[in-house]
Order: C-alpha cells, then sequence, then structure tokens
C-alpha cells in the first residue's frame, strides 16, 4: 500500500469508518452483544472501506482489529496478518482483550462450514445472528455515503441519456442491452450487481421489451423477463416490434453504491393506454413521494400505490401479470436490496438518512412494460431525488 493511499485512509476514510462501526456498536449494546466478527464482503467493505479476504473484529468498548490473509500490502497499528482464522484468538489475548461473553456472527450470509469454523473459536461464548443488526446500521446512510449516491446518480442520468443514440432498427433487447452496457461501464459502471442473499442474480440489469416483461422470474424482481440460457430474468434475444414498449432497469453501480433507476422507451409510437398508464405510475410516484417523509410508514405508502392503482383499474397488471411483485420499493446501498422495503405488513418507518428506490410499473398485454423508478434519500423534512432524466416514454426512432 502505498504512503499516499495510507495518508488517505487516515485523514478521508478513518473518521467515516469509525461512524460506520459506532452505529453496529450501539445496536450491539442495546443487545449486550460484546463483540462482532464480520467475514463477509459487502460487511468489510462497509466497517473497512474495502475488501480483504479476512475478518474485522469489533470489540464493543475498544477499537476494531483488523485480520487480513490477503492481500499481504497492508499494514497499521490494528493490522494483524494471519494464515488461518483460528490464529484470531492468539491474537486478541495478546492484546489483552477479554473473550466475548457474547458473540455475532453473519448467519444470514456466511455459509455453515465458515458460520461453524468461526462459531468454534470462541467456546465459551454465546454466538448469536449479527446480519439483521448490520443490516440495520447500514439502512441508515452518512452524509459521505449520500453524496456518493448523488455522484453515482449524476453518471447514471448521462448513461441513460445517450440510450436513444445506440437504438438501430431490428435489434433484438439483448443486443439493445449490451449497448446500453457499454453507455454504462463508459460512464464508470463498475459492471458488479450487487444483491443480498444467495437466490437472486442478474448481470447489470435488466432490459424488458413487449409481452417478456409479464414472464415469471424465480428471483423477487419488480418485473422478471425470460432471461437467456440458465441465466432467467430480462432480456430473451427476441426483436423488439414496432408499438412495443421497452423498460430499461440498469443497477448504477458507479462508486459502490447502488443507485436504481428505470425509465422505458418506445419502438416508435405505441399506444394511448401506454401514455396513460405510465402517467399513472409517475401519479403514483408523486403521490406516495409527497407522503415520504420521517415517520412515514412503510405499509402505508403500498396501500396509497395499491389504492390509486384500483381505482384506475389496473390493480391485475400491477407490479407483473402472472406473476405480481408485493412491493413499490426497497432500500439501496451497497446492495440492491436493503432496508426499508415498501410493502404490505411492513410498520418501518422512514427516517432521515435512508435511501429506497420506489419502482410503480405496469404491465400491458401485447404492449409491454410501464412505469418509472427512482432512487431517493429521506431527509429531515421529507426526501431528496437522487436520479433525475426524462420521465416520459422516449420514442426510439432507426
Amino acid at each position: 500500500m502505498s504512503m499516499y493511499f495510507q495518508n488517505y485512509l487516515i485523514k478521508m476514510v478513518q473518521p467515516e469508518l469509525i461512524k460506520r462501526r459506532d452505529k453496529i456498536r450501539w445496536l450491539m449494546d442495546q443487545q449486550n452483544i460484546d463483540a462482532a466478527l464480520i467475514a463477509c464482503n459487502i460487511n468489510l467493505l462497509y466497517t473497512y472501506g474495502q475488501i480483504i479476504s479476512g475478518y474485522l473484529y469489533l470489540p464493543l468498548n475498544s477499537p476494531a482489529r483488523i485480520f487480513v490473509k490477503r492481500p499481504n500490502n497492508i499494514k497499521g497499528e490494528f493490522v494483524f496478518s494471519i494464515r488461518k482464522p483460528e490464529q484470531i484468538v492468539e491474537i486478541l489475548q495478546e492484546q489483552g482483550l477479554p473473550m466475548p461473553q457474547k458473540l455475532m456472527l453473519e448467519a444470514d450470509e456466511l455459509t455453515f462450514t465458515e458460520y461453524t469454523r468461526l462459531a468454534n473459536l470462541f467456546p465459551e461464548s454465546e454466538v448469536v445472528n449479527g446480519t439483521p443488526i448490520i443490516r440495520q446500521a447500514r439502512s441508515i446512510k452518512t452524509p459521505l455515503e449520500i453524496e456518493m449516491f448523488r455522484r453515482s446518480g449524476i453518471a447514471h442520468d448521462k448513461a441513460y441519456s445517450q440510450i436513444p443514440s445506440v437504438y438501430r432498427s431490428g435489434m433484438t433487447d439483448r443486443e439493445f442491452s449490451i449497448e446500453i452496457e457499454r453507455l454504462m461501464r463508459l460512464e464508470g459502471n463498475l459492471g458488479v450487481f450487487r444483491v443480498f442473499g444467495q437466490s437472486m442474480e442478474i448481470f447489470m440489469g435488466s432490459v424488458l421489451s413487449g409481452d417478456n416483461a409479464a414472464y415469471p422470474s424465480p428471483f423477487d424482481f419488480a418485473l422478471g423477463g425470460q432471461g437467456n440460457s440458465n441465466l432467467p430474468g430480462g432480456a430473451n434475444n427476441k426483436p423488439m416490434q414496432e408499438g412495443n414498449t421497452v423498460m430499461v432497469d440498469m443497477g448504477g453501480n458507479f462508486n459502490g453504491y447502488m443507485s436504481d433507476m428505470s425509465r422505458v422507451f418506445s419502438i416508435g409510437k405505441t399506444t394511448e393506454e401506454a401514455y396513460a398508464a405510465h402517467q399513472l405510475c409517475i401519479d403514483i410516484q408523486n403521490e406516495v413521494i409527497n407522503l415520504a417523509k420521517p415517520g412515514a410508514v412503510c405499509e402505508d405508502l403500498y396501500n396509497t400505490a395499491i389504492e390509486m392503482v384500483k381505482k384506475a383499474g389496473y390493480a391485475d397488471k400491477f407490479m407483473g401479470i402472472h406473476q405480481q411483485a408485493r412491493f413499490i420499493g426497497h432500500g439501496v446501498g451497497l446492495e440492491i436490496n436493503e432496508m426499508p422495503v415498501i410493502a404490505p405488513r411492513m410498520k418501518q418507518e422512514l427516517e432521515p438518512g435512508m435511501v429506497f428506490a420506489l419502482e410503480p410499473k405496469i404491465v400491458l398485454p401485447g404492449v409491454g412494460p410501464v412505469g418509472i423508478e427512482n432512487t431517493w434519500a429521506v431527509t429531515a423534512e421529507g426526501v431528496d431525488k437522487l436520479t433525475n432524466c426524462e420521465e416520459s416514454i422516449i420514442e426510439l426512432q432507426a
């Protein structure tokens, strides 16, 4: 590690990491947890500022210790090189740290084998699941994280504004997706779509044209898509038809933070119903956002959207047809599916610092998807929009 980068970590990153670790510590203290042993990539990125092959040990009342297997160029006062996790306990004892009576591990994210191995390092400790605590801490973003979202949103907008320029007559949805992916990468997208849990995967997002938007997906996405080969979801390599709509929903990971945005295009002019249904989705967005203030209950926001959809007669086409998603929004951060979730039975209240994507969408048989998705940051007064570009249906011309 260069001296320049070490100084950068000390001056810029360390105060930010202390804030993040202290949020976790505060939640640990509420449950009488003495320490956390963090091993998963995303949580290491959150608490240490970079991904390592190793562990971050977070005691309640003393500085964190970093145990690194790879890379071998990381140095520091509380950084220790190890070959295997069994060395952790010996080093903690040499440091004069007591063994925790109650220890938390990322039980929802570790494999059974790794969880068991790490738990066995502390045979006298009560071991509990720390994943919900870390996700709760991550749900309230720091000012620096909000700034990262803003920068991601700017790059996301810039890429989307160029989409009409890459359309060519006769394109398949996959060819169109590839060109959009290229635009995103040229604007700095990292090409990594990070998801919580092991049962969802996709490349950079989805491009859904015509009836493919109604194709059921095994993943908990707003809309599915048949996909290609053994990767379900998104484009299915069919030619895009005149009059059909095309929804572009690409994750905006330009700096580690996942801005989320969907926009709708049409091959030539589409139907009047499509324009009307699209406007309904924008109206739903605007109504929900008017209510989205600190203290607003996620379930109430969802119910507001559902009532508008029912009144307009689109309940059977909202968030899918054959398989309907039961949410209209989700938290975003280092992963695309964080807390909060705007869905039925979700009693969580919005808090300043939360960042979420709101995505009311309708699928019209024979035409395709319409709707909108933007990323929003909750402030003390309401919400700030982080993704800003044209929201109407944009006609694509050869």
